[in-house]
């Protein structure tokens, strides 16, 4: 089973320019990285969709997808493949309602009962399960969920789950087996 790839983007973290991590987008993209979800939270909304824009450029012609965190609106302006949402974002359904045809809509999700909420939504065509490994992208003490509770949240859900946290090539096997259709990374990526 191949595992599909999310590259979420994170420039604030390693320091980068927005030319930096689009340079480091076109690496990914030459990988054959499946997604990549711009997840910029500090920038407004011109800043954002000047560099979704560039990503959208950056990805054209190959098979990658280009999604950004939240922001519907964003990701219409700059031609971009769908949203992803956070957990306490609106309903998938909403969303999806002004997105075009054809659009990829995800949702974080962190327990069963958001899982089993997403699932009769019935909107998303995948849940970001996490956070599986600790991670230095969240601060120390952060729950983590273990290699269980995805296998667990896999079972449960109809909609294919991709892991997300603390993830490198090590442990890509324990994702694979645990049912898990694919996995997000920030690190590995950059």
């Amino acid at each position: 089973m191949s595992l599909r790839s999310h590259f979420v983007t994170d420039r604030l973290r390693f320091g980068l320019t927005a030319a930096e991590l689009v340079h480091r987008v076109e690496r990914a993209v030459s990988t054959g990285v499946d997604i990549v979800q711009v997840r910029e939270r500090d920038l407004d909304d011109r800043h954002l969709l000047v560099l979704v824009r560039e990503i959208v450029a950056a990805t054209n012609g190959t098979a990658t997808r280009v999604l950004v965190n939240d922001r519907a609106d964003v990701a219409i302006a700059a031609g971009a493949h769908g949203v992803h949402l956070r957990g306490d974002s609106p309903p998938a359904s909403r969303v999806r309602a002004i997105l075009p045809a054809g659009c990829i809509v995800g949702r974080s999700v962190h327990s069963l009962a958001e899982i089993d909420a997403a699932v009769a939504d019935g909107a998303c065509d995948y849940l970001m399960f996490g956070t599986v490994f600790p991670s230095a992208g969240k601060p120390q003490g952060h729950r983590v969920a273990g290699v269980d509770a995805l296998r667990e949240a896999c079972r449960r859900s109809p909609i294919p789950v991709i892991a997300i946290g603390g993830i490198d090539r090590s442990r890509l096997g324990e994702i694979a087996q645990s049912g898990a259709a694919g996995f997000a990374a920030v690190a590995m990526f950059m």
